[in-house]
């Protein structure tokens, strides 16, 4: 709640407005041309509502943008089925930029074993890409914790479908 409500508008904005608008204007040449990618650039912050905060930082704006992040594009991947359009929802870590210092952080308190390199984390994008990949975590070793996560989800959507308001909610 510290996050002036300015700034959390910009963040939404940029995140969230631009990403979809920005998607939504290079599909048609690509889908017409029936071949391109677009690469979303999300965070693994966005898999972390359920962390507490401490020790994850204050994040409730940010986090929550990524996670439209990679619903978006998760969604879009069904709906570009069969276009020859690709999409994927890059999910890097802590990358070495100037962004920490612009948003006040001390860069020398970042674990610098944590960092990688834009380069890197490219080159991780394209294999991913390479690989069918829609949601792209490169530092996550095992994909499966991603297919168990979204198996969850399913899960939850299907087991509350009944539309009748369940025991421990009666009054």
């Amino acid at each position: 709640m510290a996050l002036d409500p300015n700034r959390a508008e910009e963040l939404i904005r940029l995140q969230v407005v631009a990403v979809t608008r920005l998607t939504r204007a290079a599909l048609p040449g690509m889908i017409s041309r029936r071949h391109g990618a677009i690469i979303n650039v999300s965070s693994r912050l966005a898999f972390s509502a359920a962390l507490p905060s401490p020790p994850l930082p204050k994040r409730a704006t940010y986090a929550a943008t990524k996670a439209y992040i990679n619903a978006f594009t998760q969604l879009l991947h069904d709906e570009l089925h069969g276009t020859g359009v690709q999409v994927q929802a890059l999910c890097p870590a802590v990358v070495r930029t100037e962004f920490h210092a612009q948003m006040g952080m001390d860069p020398a308190r970042l674990p610098v074993a944590a960092l990688t390199t834009p380069e890197a984390v490219v080159e991780a994008s394209l294999a991913g890409l390479r690989l069918g990949e829609v949601i792209c975590m490169p530092t996550l070793d095992d994909p499966g914790l991603l297919r168990q996560l979204d198996e969850s989800q399913r899960q939850v959507l299907e087991h509350s479908m009944s539309g009748s308001i369940v025991g421990r909610y009666a009054p």
